[in-house]
């Protein structure tokens, strides 16, 4: 079985036909979509809408949650004060172009989807977030302590836990067996398909495949692979640079 996981399109509608294009020569079982899909760039609506006419699962992210709340705060760590007005101004545009219907089905996204598979003899839970599972706008950084890691993914009783939120894709496996019996668990971060930040502008994304050996007590049984595909970045950067949003978010996309 293969399914195609991506997050993060950030109403960056260039990137997600191009997503869309590569993603179909693959064949693909599943797809899911881990959220973020407004925010930053002119094509929430259009986004939004390429989602939902395919009727692809869907959860909510940070600023789906805080769009579809009419919110002024899209949940998002910004650093600086300069990252904090800039933020201002994409989620107040958002917040104005956005239309009711489009709103409406983004408050009704699910915090999380769980995915219970018996392929032998070991169940095998599979857990999509958008931040983690604890809180929607939480960064899961590749380099958080194996232990929190690991405790994050035992209270979620989550073999696979899939996310985006960083834009930095990663695959760690942790091993949280005691004694002589394994127990291995897979964090994968799925990266960004409309605003990458790991210095390669091309949208990205992940399949996952499992097959009837895949468990919890075999590392290699479970295979994360990272797609990466080009897309018309300089269309999207435009689209920002021609709009009341700052060009800052131009410039992030040219250079990923």
């Amino acid at each position: 079985m293969k399914i195609a996981l991506f997050s993060d399109i950030h109403a960056n509608l260039p990137a997600l036909e191009a997503f869309f294009k590569d993603v179909e020569t693959r064949d693909i079982d599943a797809m899911y979509c881990l959220g973020d899909l407004v925010g930053y760039n002119i094509w929430p609506n259009e986004v939004i809408n390429e989602i939902r006419k395919r009727g692809i699962p869907t959860i909510a992210g940070n600023y789906d949650f805080g769009i579809g709340q009419s919110s002024d705060d899209c949940g998002c760590a910004y650093k600086t004060d300069e990252e904090k007005e800039m933020g201002k101004v994409s989620i107040a545009y958002t917040n104005e172009v956005v239309k009711d219907k489009e709103r409406a089905y983004l408050r009704t996204l699910p915090a999380h989807i769980r995915l219970e598979y018996q392929l032998n003899k070991y169940k095998l839970t599979v857990l999509l977030v958008h931040g983690s599972p604890r809180r929607v706008n939480e960064y899961l950084f590749e380099d958080r302590e194996e232990k929190s890691m690991l405790r994050i993914m035992e209270q979620a009783d989550a073999d696979i836990m899939l996310f985006g939120h960083t834009h930095k894709p990663y695959h760690r496996i942790l091993d949280s067996g005691q004694g002589d019996e394994n127990h291995f668990r897979h964090a994968v971060n799925i990266g960004s398909v409309g605003k990458p930040k790991d210095a390669d502008p091309r949208g990205g994304y992940v399949i996952l495949t499992l097959n009837p050996e895949s468990s919890c007590k075999v590392k290699e049984s479970i295979v994360v692979e990272f797609i990466r595909f080009e897309y018309d970045v300089e269309k999207a950067a435009e689209a920002v640079e021609n709009s009341p949003l700052p060009n800052a978010y131009a410039d992030m996309l040219r250079n990923g």
